[in-house]
């Protein structure tokens, strides 16, 4: 006799889709047991306000999170950026799978790169944070540029650059390569350039708590160094008291080799165990004033460690000013 089905509930877009597809996929493969997917329409797939207005924090969770907890599904998926930093109780995050690649890109007309745009170029985005740093970066460079804040999936967003109404708009990598349509960026943005969101390009796999064997089962699908990394990076946005649409961009990596080594180098080998890098960035929406500071560090081999060093960057960028930056504050 088969097993009953795993209910896994997701949002109903291409994108949630997609991803959570490529999660029940893994799942069956852990557990041995299909799984069905259940669609669930959130907030804020239905309202057409910006993110800025409505919120930002939780508006794409709340509703699977309450189906979670009604128990019509038994495990839900979500894009790791869109979570609240809080954790409910009656909740565990019982995986964060291996990142994709979390830098912003660019789909532009005629396969125009960022600098390349022309002078009083429109540059569409839903999020404040990449305002903020497009600006800032623009103004450092004598760019010409005015971002302009829209919505949408990403049909209507790329839609507005072929219909002409736009002459780019900035995406997330991970979000093109998941539904196969990373062959339209133009242009990869640096994070040197913009840093994502925190925990942008991973995923979060929550369930209920108290349903020890599922969280154990699921557990096979968490990536250690993932999961430290995003730890960090939502540390810092928590003790910056800013939610999901706050001008707030945060990445937890490995800092690059002073010099390039051999694959297999023991002093390679021992960088990439050891060292992590966190940077954090705060800006005004115009790009006229940033707080940008990094630390880099041993590899946090706790969950208290990854969020102390997310607490402890931010209390450098709260002193150099950074709250009176951020426009949207968490209530």
């Amino acid at each position: 006799m088969m097993e009953k089905a795993l209910r896994l509930g997701t949002r109903r877009s291409k994108l949630a889709m997609a991803q959570s597809g490529q999660v029940a996929e893994a799942v069956r493969r852990v557990t041995g047991r299909p799984v069905e997917l259940v669609e669930i329409t959130t907030y804020g797939d239905t309202s057409r306000e910006h993110l800025a207005q409505i919120g930002g924090t939780g508006v794409f969770v709340t509703a699977l999170r309450d189906a979670l907890v009604r128990g019509e599904v038994d495990f839900a998926v979500h894009s790791l950026k869109d979570l609240p930093t809080a954790q409910p109780e009656e909740l565990a995050l019982a995986a964060v799978p291996p990142r994709e690649d979390p830098r912003d890109v660019v789909v532009a007309r005629d396969a125009l790169k960022f600098t390349d745009l022309p002078r009083g170029a429109r540059i569409g985005t839903g999020s404040p944070r990449r305002m903020a740093q497009l600006n800032a970066y623009a103004r450092t460079h004598g760019l010409d540029i005015e971002t302009v804040p829209i919505r949408g999936n990403v049909d209507t967003r790329i839609g507005y650059v072929r219909d002409g109404e736009l002459d780019a708009v900035v995406l997330a990598a991970a979000g093109l390569n998941r539904i196969g349509r990373i062959d339209e960026v133009t242009d990869f943005l640096s994070v040197d350039t913009v840093l994502p969101a925190p925990g942008q390009g991973a995923l979060a796999i929550e369930c209920a708590a108290d349903h020890a064997d599922l969280i154990a089962a699921l557990g096979e699908l968490d990536d250690p160094f993932t999961r430290v990394a995003v730890t960090a990076e939502r540390s810092l946005l928590a003790a910056l008291e800013a939610g999901c649409s706050a001008p707030v961009g945060a990445l937890a990596d490995l800092p690059p080799l002073s010099a390039p080594l051999e694959r297999g180098d023991p002093q390679a080998d021992a960088q990439i165990v050891k060292e992590m890098r966190l940077r954090g960035v705060v800006g005004t929406t115009d790009g006229t004033r940033m707080v940008q500071l990094s630390t880099t560090g041993p590899v946090p081999q706790t969950h208290d460690r990854a969020m102390a060093l997310g607490r402890e960057l931010a209390t450098e960028m709260l002193a150099q000013g950074a709250a009176g930056l951020m426009g949207e504050r968490a209530q």
